[in-house]
């Protein structure tokens, strides 16, 4: 499960000490490596992976923002982002899982539902930052492979 947690910038430290008083780290130095990496790894009681990614940037912001609330059961609800806000999210993280729910969330979606100018006018300065305009290249190819596949 891939969560994200407007902590901002410089304030996270108390947001990690109380998330693991309630969940198990999947690392022995979780807290440390929250607060270097931006990410906090931790596990369910019933041995679910929880990552939960410190935001701060007006982006992070945005998405949860534009986020839908869903009833998951009677009086329990989670926000869930937009598909074109996971494929930012997935491609900036540019792993090779997330390459993958990048091209299973196009796929399931449908290319001509996406808004397109959004996820790019998104991604494009996320990649900057990370000094990978690679992966906005790597995006559009994959757009490209898969609606010739169509």
């Amino acid at each position: 499960m891939d969560l994200t947690l407007l902590t901002g910038f410089g304030n996270e430290r108390p947001y990690i000490d109380e998330l693991l008083a309630h969940y198990q780290g999947r690392r022995p130095d979780a807290a440390d490596f929250a607060e270097r990496r931006r990410v906090l790894l931790l596990q369910s009681a019933n041995g679910i992976g929880i990552d939960i990614a410190m935001g701060a940037f007006p982006y992070e912001a945005l998405a949860i923002e534009r986020s839908r609330k869903v009833e998951l059961r009677a009086g329990r609800f989670i926000r869930i982002c937009t598909a074109e806000d996971l494929i930012v999210f997935k491609a900036f993280a540019s792993r090779v899982q997330d390459w993958r729910d990048v091209e299973m969330t196009i796929v399931r979606q449908g290319d001509e539902k996406l808004d397109w100018p959004y996820i790019l006018e998104q991604l494009t300065p996320l990649a900057e930052l990370k000094e990978e305009p690679a992966i906005v290249e790597h995006l559009l190819a994959l757009r490209t492979r898969l609606q010739r596949h169509r």
